[in-house]
């Protein structure tokens, strides 16, 4: 009795001795981050979380775009093996576009959330022109004009188009979308004023704001933000409730160890909280969060539960 015991205790000792090998030696290869975007924010987010992982982890931590929207590389890391090695980084048209078309991956069910990266809000901008200094004189104008106000806007989905068709539900107004190929395109429109309005990326409205080209109401965050001192947000200009942020998180396959999710998730949010990466974030116009894992699936729960409604509610679809 006594050396079967034995055995079955030196056994069991080598199976977690060996787990535990498993566990100190990850990673053991490069770490790849897949995203779509290439310069732009999503890639420069990813690119300063990569340069400071790598020294962490030890090993390269390469940044792979593929694509030009979040399906390719998010159907890469889906079918990816689950040991860390690989990740996705990507905002939120990862969870909003299946809301709009079919996708081959499943947002909760394909992914292991590891942390929410970074976030931005939304600058609501006007034409120097329209007679509006503020979102409570906006909306009136707009209730005064139904129709009449344009807002430029990218693809169907994104953060200018949503957050836009969120003034319009919240506030009870008509506002009509002109579609542009990118953000850029739509800005110019607005400092031509071929369009009246628009919710831009914050990291493109400061220098157009002080050079008097656009002018800006609000952010599009619950409450102030850094990235636009002396703003106020929508909620206090009279639209209380109303948020619409750009939120970049860091997704592994599902089925990823929890102890390697653990250990991305500290590495990462160690680096988002350096000095020098705060400075960068702040320069593409993001605020580093660095979350818990748990927080993030919470998160693109209620996102996903909060947009599903205004989607379906607005009739959007895939452009």
């Amino acid at each position: 009795m006594f050396r079967p015991f034995c055995r079955l205790v030196v056994a069991s000792a080598a199976i977690l001795c060996s787990h535990a090998v498993i566990g100190q030696t990850f990673p053991n290869a490069p770490v790849r981050i897949f995203t779509s975007e290439i310069g732009g924010g999503v890639d420069i987010v990813a690119r300063i979380v990569a340069d400071g992982l790598g020294p962490k982890l030890g090993q390269p931590v390469i940044v792979e775009n593929r694509g030009g929207s979040a399906i390719i590389p998010a159907q890469i890391v889906a079918k990816a093996p689950a040991d860390g090695h690989t990740m996705l980084f990507y905002g939120s048209p990862i969870w909003l576009l299946p809301l709009l078309q079919a996708t081959p991956y499943d947002p909760i069910k394909d992914f292991a959330p590891v942390i929410l990266a970074a976030s931005s809000p939304n600058i609501l901008v006007v034409n120097p022109s329209l007679p509006a200094t503020s979102v409570r004189e906006l909306i009136a104008l707009a209730k005064a004009q139904p129709g009449k106000l344009n807002y430029a806007a990218g693809v169907a989905g994104s953060s200018a188009h949503l957050a836009a068709e969120l003034f319009k539900a919240m506030a009870g107004i008509n506002i009509t979308r002109i579609s542009y190929k990118g953000s850029a395109a739509g800005l110019t429109a607005v400092i031509a004023d071929q369009v009246q309005l628009m919710f831009a990326i914050a990291a493109q409205v400061p220098a157009q704001v002080k050079a008097g080209k656009l002018r800006a109401l609000a952010v599009t965050s619950e409450k102030p933000s850094t990235l636009a001192p002396g703003l106020p947000s929508m909620a206090e200009q009279g639209l209380p409730g109303y948020e619409a942020i750009l939120d970049l998180g860091v997704y592994a396959p599902a089925g990823t160890p929890a102890a390697r999710i653990e250990r991305l998730n500290r590495d990462i949010a160690q680096v988002l909280f350096t000095s020098d990466a705060k400075e960068k974030l702040f320069r593409a116009g993001f605020e580093p969060v660095g979350s818990s894992a748990e927080q993030l699936l919470a998160s693109v729960k209620s996102e996903t539960a909060k947009w599903g409604k205004l989607i379906r509610e607005a009739g959007i679809r895939a452009d």
